[in-house]
C-alpha cells in the first residue's frame, strides 16, 4: 500500500516538475533572441522599416511596448485580413499610411516574430572591436626619379670637369718638360668634315624632317582622345558600391541604353527609388579607398537637397537644385554610335567598352574610343546569331560567301563608312 502511495506522490511531483519546466521553457522561449531577430529583421523588414525613423512604414523601435503581442502576430502574418475584420487599430494604421498595404509574412512563426520584437526592443550591441597594436612600419626612403636623374647628371658633369682639369694639368707638365703634344682637331674638325660631305648633310636633313613629322603626327593624333579622363562630379557616385558591392545592373540606371542611341544620364528620380529609404551609408566598415561613412552619407544629403526631399517628414518640399554632371564619354558630332544596336542586338556587355566599372570608385574613360579601336573591335568580334532572328538569313548567305561558320561584324558590313559616318 505504501509503495502505491509513494508511486502516486512521485508521479505527481514529476508531473508538477514537468509542468513548471514547460512553463519556464515557454517563457524563456517567448522572450526571443535579438541576434536572430536582427537577421530576420534585415531579411524581411529592413526594406520598409527602420528602428529610429520613418521609411515606407513607421519606425519599429519599441513597437512591442505600443501593441499587444497577439495583435502583432495577426498583423505581421496577415495585415489585410486584420483590416478586413474591422480592427480599429489596423484600420487606423492603414489610413495613416495612405492605404499602402503591408506585405504579409505567413511563413514567420510566433518564435520568429518574438525574435524580431526582441531586436526592435533591445538591439544587440555591436561587437567590441579588438584593440590592434599597430606595428611600427619603417618606410623605405624612396626618392623621386627626377631627383635621382638630376643627381646623375650633376655627377656626370663633375666627372667631365675633372677630366678636363686633369688633361689641362698633364699638358702643362708635358710642356714644362719639353714634350710636344699633338693638337687634335676635336669637334670642330668633325663638323667641318660633315659640312663638306653633301650626301651626309642631305641624309641628316631628311632624317630630321621625317622624325619631326612622326612626332608631330603622334601629338596631333592625341588631340580629342580623353582616355583616362576622370572628372570630379558635383555629387560623388561610387560605381564600386552600386555596381560592385550591391550588384546593381548597369541598365537599371542607364535604361535607355537598351532602346536608344544614347545611354543617357539617369534622372535623380531613379536614384530616389532606392535612396528614399537609404539616407546613410551602411556598407562595409573597412573603407580602404580613403573615404569615410560620413562622406558617403553627406553625398546622399546632397542628393536630397537636389531633389528637395525631407527625410524627416518623408515628403518633397518642391525646392530643387539642378545637378550639373560632367560628361565623360563624348564622341565627335560626325560619328554615329547606337547603344541599343550594341547592347540589345549584339548583346555586348557594358564592360567591353567602359571597362570594369564595378571596380571604379570614380568613373573614368577606360577606352580610347578612336576609329582604329572601333575598327579592330569589328574585325575581331563574332556576331552572336543564336536565337537572333535578325541575323539568321544574312548569316547563312554571308557564311557561304566567305566560306566560314562564324562571321565577324566586319564581314557583315561593319567596316563600311556609312555605318558610322553619315
Amino acid at each position: 500500500m505504501k509503495k502505491v502511495i509513494y508511486r502516486h506522490q512521485i508521479s505527481r511531483l514529476f508531473g508538477i516538475s514537468l509542468a513548471l519546466l514547460l512553463l519556464f521553457s515557454s517563457q524563456l522561449f517567448g522572450q526571443g533572441d535579438p541576434v536572430k531577430g536582427k537577421q530576420l529583421f534585415n531579411t524581411n523588414c529592413a526594406a520598409c522599416h527602420h528602428l529610429e525613423r520613418k521609411m515606407t512604414g513607421p519606425a519599429l523601435g519599441g513597437v512591442e511596448e505600443k501593441r499587444d503581442k497577439e495583435w502583432l502576430y495577426k498583423w505581421i502574418k496577415n495585415s489585410a485580413g486584420l483590416i478586413k475584420s474591422g480592427d480599429a487599430d489596423a484600420v487606423a494604421i492603414f489610413e495613416e499610411w495612405n492605404q499602402v498595404p503591408m506585405t504579409a509574412f505567413p511563413l514567420l512563426s510566433d518564435q520568429d516574430i518574438d525574435d524580431i520584437l526582441a531586436y526592435t526592443s533591445n538591439p544587440p550591441a555591436p561587437p567590441k572591436e579588438e584593440t590592434v597594436v599597430e606595428e611600427e612600419v619603417v618606410e623605405e626612403s624612396g626618392l623621386p626619379n627626377e631627383i635621382i636623374l638630376g643627381a646623375l647628371i650633376i655627377i656626370f658633369a663633375m666627372l667631365l670637369m675633372m677630366l678636363a682639369m686633369v688633361s689641362k694639368v698633364l699638358r702643362r707638365i708635358a710642356s714644362a718638360n719639353g714634350v710636344e703634344v699633338a693638337e687634335q682637331e676635336g669637334l670642330s674638325g668633325i663638323w667641318q668634315a660633315f659640312v663638306k660631305n653633301q650626301f651626309l648633310v642631305l641624309v641628316s636633313v631628311i632624317f630630321l624632317l621625317l622624325a619631326s613629322a612622326y612626332f608631330a603626327f603622334g601629338y596631333l593624333m592625341q588631340i580629342g582622345i580623353d582616355q583616362g579622363y576622370e572628372p570630379i562630379q558635383p555629387i560623388h557616385y561610387s560605381h564600386k558600391i552600386h555596381a560592385g558591392d550591391n550588384e546593381i545592373d548597369c541598365k537599371f540606371c542607364h535604361s535607355s541604353a537598351r532602346v536608344s542611341k544614347s545611354a543617357g544620364i539617369p534622372s535623380l528620380n531613379v536614384c530616389m527609388n532606392c535612396h528614399e529609404n537609404i539616407s546613410e551609408y551602411n556598407g562595409a566598415e573597412d573603407l580602404a579607398n580613403g573615404y569615410t561613412k560620413e562622406f558617403y552619407t553627406g553625398e546622399i544629403q546632397k542628393l536630397y537637397d537636389a531633389v528637395g526631399w525631407d527625410p524627416i517628414d518623408r515628403a518633397y518640399t518642391g525646392e530643387t537644385k539642378p545637378v550639373e554632371w560632367v560628361r565623360i564619354h563624348n564622341l565627335p558630332d560626325f560619328v554615329y554610335f547606337n547603344h541599343s544596336q550594341h547592347v540589345t542586338v549584339a548583346g555586348i556587355e557594358c564592360q567591353t567598352c567602359h571597362g570594369p566599372v564595378e571596380e571604379m570608385e570614380i568613373m573614368s574613360q577606360h577606352s580610347s574610343l578612336t576609329m582604329g579601336w572601333c575598327v579592330n573591335c569589328h574585325r575581331e568580334t563574332e556576331v552572336k546569331v543564336k536565337d537572333n532572328g535578325y541575323y539568321e538569313k544574312i548569316h547563312e548567305e554571308l557564311s557561304k560567301k566567305y566560306g566560314v561558320e562564324k562571321l565577324t561584324a566586319a564581314q557583315m558590313g561593319g567596316l563600311e563608312c556609312g555605318k558610322c559616318h553619315y
